[in-house]
């Protein structure tokens, strides 16, 4: 996991090397069990201190007995995700490229980085479905673009940049 730019960078997954974009309920969630954890992986093995956990099929039923998750599949799970992105009016595409169901283009095996959208989109959906575990009652099903959040976005986007212009001038005239 590669909680700094909001991503799973999948070594060896279905589709091959796979960069996945993950929201931001799932950052914090994966940084405070990093808090906690003493080896290499964030899901060790059962049998190991510092192995890999394989066979997740095998130890599905084992890890959510007792859950509200104990009857869905990851299928079902992957299916409900892709089906509250659709409800929130993200694009195929987008939801696609969340699920790793994009192919990309010749050039993405040298990109490093992901889509700023797809980020948003991710933490979107994972604020939105966190919501939902935590019993929240949302009034609102959609997810607008209205013009007053957009504006506000940007303003503070380019407040942002403006600061670190500023603070970069500085440190350069500190250095002169």
């Amino acid at each position: 996991a590669d909680t700094d730019t909001s991503c799973l960078r999948l070594v060896d997954s279905k589709e091959g090397a796979s960069i996945r974009p993950i929201g931001l309920p799932v950052v914090e969630y994966l940084e405070a069990r990093r808090r906690h954890q003493t080896g290499t992986y964030v899901f060790p093995g059962p049998r190991t201190e510092d192995g890999a956990f394989g066979g997740f099929a095998n130890h599905w039923e084992q890890i959510f007995a007792g859950s509200p998750l104990a009857d869905v599949t990851p299928h079902v799970l992957r299916h409900s995700f892709a089906s509250i992105a659709n409800d929130l009016g993200f694009t195929e595409v987008t939801i696609a490229a969340l699920v790793g169901h994009s192919k990309g283009s010749v050039t993405s095996k040298y990109i490093h980085t992901l889509d700023t959208a797809l980020v948003m989109a991710a933490d979107t959906i994972s604020g939105y479905i966190q919501g939902l575990l935590d019993g929240v009652a949302f009034k609102q099903t959609a997810y607008a673009l209205d013009r007053d959040s957009r504006k506000a976005a940007l303003a503070r986007f380019l407040q942002k940049a403006v600061g670190d212009l500023d603070q970069g001038d500085e440190h350069a005239r500190l250095a002169a």
